[in-house]
């Protein structure tokens, strides 16, 4: 049988680990195994001392669709996307974000645990979980740490999809794509100290959020994939029609 294609690819480009999430048939959702192959690249730009900070980026058209709702594994999803947020939070080198095409749910938690992130004018975001019987759980720690929480309180609740102007106004996504490059000039001109010492202050809090909140979230993900009506909306969503609530 012939060995799995990786989900997740890395190279380096003047010391910048570029993290590329490769599963362009289920639009590189949370699967256990692109979970796994994300931790093994940190973990590894970690450890590099030629690495000076990890560009995630992605193929396809969409960044991240959120949880893998065909993966048997599915309700294992938020402990070891929040296990994955921890590792990047603590992560000893700044990590950015690329976003050149649709954010969706538990993709926006990846998202917003990244330091630094730029999003091309195509891109757009929306957290749908709230019309599959979901909420953003876990996803939610990251994302109210670094966004308004009144305006992530509308598209919470509603699950409306926006674009990158608003997703910068209420600081879910840092700056527009074309910065990528000075802020990248800027990480390779700093010393690996600088950025580890001053990555440390810059995450404290979504460390301490994560540590205070991870538990109980991952908790609520599980009862919630494990009700009635998550399971009705789950089935909607793969079978392309609209649940019996939608009016």
């Amino acid at each position: 049988m012939a060995a799995t294609a990786p989900l997740v690819h890395r190279h380096l480009d003047r010391g910048i680990a570029v993290v590329t999430l490769d599963s362009p048939h289920n639009r590189n959702a949370l699967s256990a195994d692109l979970l796994d192959g994300l931790a093994a690249e940190f973990e590894q730009a970690g450890a590099d001392g030629a690495v000076r900070a990890v560009l995630l980026t992605h193929t396809g058209t969409t960044f991240c669709s959120g949880a893998d709702l065909a993966d048997r594994r599915a309700r294992q999803g938020p402990a070891r996307l929040a296990a994955l947020m921890r590792q990047m939070a603590a992560l000893p080198k700044p990590v950015v974000a690329r976003v050149r095409g649709h954010v969706r749910a538990g993709g926006l938690g990846l998202l917003a645990a990244c330091d630094i992130s730029v999003a091309t004018g195509s891109a757009d975001f929306a957290f749908t979980e709230s019309r599959l019987g979901l909420a953003p759980a876990v996803a939610s720690i990251p994302v109210l740490a670094a966004a308004d929480r009144r305006a992530m309180a509308r598209y919470f609740l509603t699950g409306e999809r926006f674009g990158t102007a608003e997703a910068i106004r209420t600081g879910l996504v840092t700056a527009r794509d074309e910065e990528l490059e000075g802020i990248l000039a800027g990480l390779r001109a700093a010393a690996p100290q600088g950025l580890s010492a001053t990555k440390e202050l810059t995450a404290a809090a979504l460390l301490a959020a994560l540590a205070a909140g991870t538990d109980a979230m991952a908790d609520l993900s599980g009862r919630l994939f494990a009700s009635a009506d998550a399971a009705e909306g789950m089935r909607a969503f793969l079978e392309r029609r609209d649940p019996p609530w939608a009016l």
